[in-house]
């Protein structure tokens, strides 16, 4: 079972998050299809859902079915059922400190502090630890470790900036991108960025599009990272990828 700690960092963003409500569709109908149905999403929006989680908590939240006379499906892993009852209990507290307001007559609590639970576009969420500041200037290069077994990560951020989040070694952060901000190539090849921000995966999943493909490639077991890639590059499911992003591209952010 995995450390409650841990598992609270898929909260940064607010129990009511559409995020929960996945997790927990997918433990009601054991199937992720279905899951996305009744959520009002999409399948591969179920899917980000899962990753994101996934990358939060560090543990494997979903364990999916193969074969039987369904045709497969998929479950809720220790971990996961884990989380869905601390989501449960979070939502309890936070109802009972909102009705406490409500008895002094603060009616407009929720719309106060409903900022305090601010959700972003941003698809790519990693926990990480500074490992050192590199001052240039008005410029920090913050450098991350996102894994011992992976390359460094870059974000390029302002003095000011990290001054405000009072950045230092070994302070436990998440790193965030967009994913259009993530370029994939099936070859190793020069991108123009340091070494430091390209990394090596498996490929998990593939979306096809016009021009270019969104890919979700594993980078090690727990964790994905979601980029894109031009749609004549020749990527298969299963297949070794590189992936790229650009220093300035990558939002530090501090846990709560």
């Amino acid at each position: 079972m995995s450390d409650p700690v841990s598992l609270a960092n898929a909260f940064a963003y607010g129990t009511a998050d559409k995020r929960i409500e996945v997790l927990r569709k997918i433990g009601e109908t054991g199937s992720i299809s279905q899951a996305a149905r009744e959520a009002g999403i999409s399948y591969k929006a179920a899917w980000q859902a899962i990753d994101t989680l996934t990358n939060l908590t560090g543990v494997s939240l979903v364990e999916k079915i193969v074969g039987g006379i369904g045709g497969g499906g998929a479950k809720l892993t220790d971990e996961g059922l884990q989380l869905l009852r601390i989501a449960g209990a979070l939502e309890k507290k936070r109802q009972e400190v909102l009705d406490e307001f409500r008895e002094e007559k603060i009616d407009a609590i929720d719309a106060r502090f409903s900022h305090l639970s601010i959700r972003t576009s941003m698809r790519n969420y990693l926990p990480c630890r500074v490992k050192g500041l590199k001052m240039s200037g008005q410029i920090v290069r913050v450098c991350l470790e996102v894994h011992e077994s992976m390359a460094v990560l870059v974000a390029r951020i302002t003095r000011t900036s990290a001054e405000l989040l009072a950045l230092k070694p070994g302070l436990a952060v998440v790193a965030m991108c967009k994913a259009t901000a993530v370029r994939v190539s099936g070859e190793a090849r020069s991108s123009g960025l340091s070494t430091a921000n390209q990394f090596q995966g498996t490929v998990s999943r593939i979306s096809k599009g016009e021009k270019e493909d969104e890919i979700t490639i594993e980078l090690f077991p727990g964790l994905q990272l979601v980029g894109f890639a031009s749609a004549g590059e020749e990527i298969e499911t299963g297949g070794q990828i590189q992936a790229s992003v650009d220093e300035s591209a990558v939002v530090v952010a501090l846990l709560p």
